[in-house]
């Protein structure tokens, strides 16, 4: 109980957020504290944004998203006792948003090894603005039944919500990351580099594949592996459980895991 109130105390909306590269605390007490009052301020950051009519979040946002973000790249990476003990601290509320994210972290850990490519291979451009996104998952759940949230979750785990524009090793393409056979029967005549046509094909494709009554079958379709279901599956829990998660998620920044750790490509 202690512990639990010594975080609560911590939600305090800072002034000014960390710079891009603020060093991280050590330790599970102080990784908690931090943990909480960052996602704290960070949903602060997007409900404050979301009352002005800007398109694009601003810089503080965008930096709150970046510190949370490396919060979660270092416990995905930690040994699974470490950061259980950290979001076994957290606040209930949160507590519950955390294990998912950290279970999606884990997974992708897991199912991408660290890239021995030049940084220089990947290439990178603005995701376009959450709101427009966010209509394009609405339109397909309203056409073919899938979560919207699942069709965002397959986003961010794909392409980081399509910051990231090079295609996969295996030749996937877009947004979504279509192999060009399988766009073919499931793209609806689109373009499979367009978001919105992307992301219904991708609905047209998982219903096909067992969507809704089978979501687990239709990711598994998608991508044949159970650690790649399980993180879209948590990214989707988290970002139907509060919204403000969506837009955190889509201001997170895009990483390479290579062998001496992680590398920013993209700046907030």
């Amino acid at each position: 109980m202690l512990a639990l109130i010594a975080v609560s105390a911590a939600l305090v909306v800072p002034m000014a957020a960390p710079p891009p590269n603020a060093p991280l605390p050590s330790g599970v007490a102080p990784i908690a504290q931090r943990l909480a009052a960052t996602t704290q301020s960070l949903r602060t950051a997007v409900d404050l944004w979301r009352t002005t009519e800007a398109p694009r979040q601003p810089r503080q946002l965008r930096l709150w998203a970046l510190h949370q973000q490396r919060l979660y790249l270092s416990l995905g990476l930690a040994p699974a006792r470490s950061g259980d003990a950290v979001v076994g601290r957290l606040p209930g509320e949160l507590r519950a948003n955390a294990r998912d994210v950290l279970v999606a972290r884990r997974a992708l850990v897991r199912l991408t090894p660290p890239t021995r490519q030049p940084l220089s291979a990947f290439r990178t451009a603005p995701a376009q603005p959450a709101d427009g996104l966010l209509g394009y998952y609405r339109e397909a759940q309203r056409r073919f039944g899938v979560p919207w949230q699942v069709l965002a979750a397959v986003n961010f785990v794909e392409t980081a919500f399509g910051k990231v524009r090079s295609p996969s090793a295996a030749g996937a393409q877009g947004p979504m990351q279509f192999l060009p056979a399988t766009w073919s029967a499931y793209g609806l005549g689109g373009d499979i580099y367009d978001p919105r046509d992307s992301i219904l094909g991708a609905a047209n494709y998982l219903r096909a594949s067992g969507a809704p009554g089978n979501l687990r079958r239709a990711l598994y379709a998608y991508n044949h592996s159970t650690l790649y279901v399980d993180a879209v599956l948590a990214y989707a829990r988290v970002i139907g459980h509060d919204l403000r998660a969506f837009y955190g998620f889509h201001a997170w920044q895009v990483f390479v895991r290579t062998p001496s750790g992680y590398r920013r490509i993209t700046s907030p």
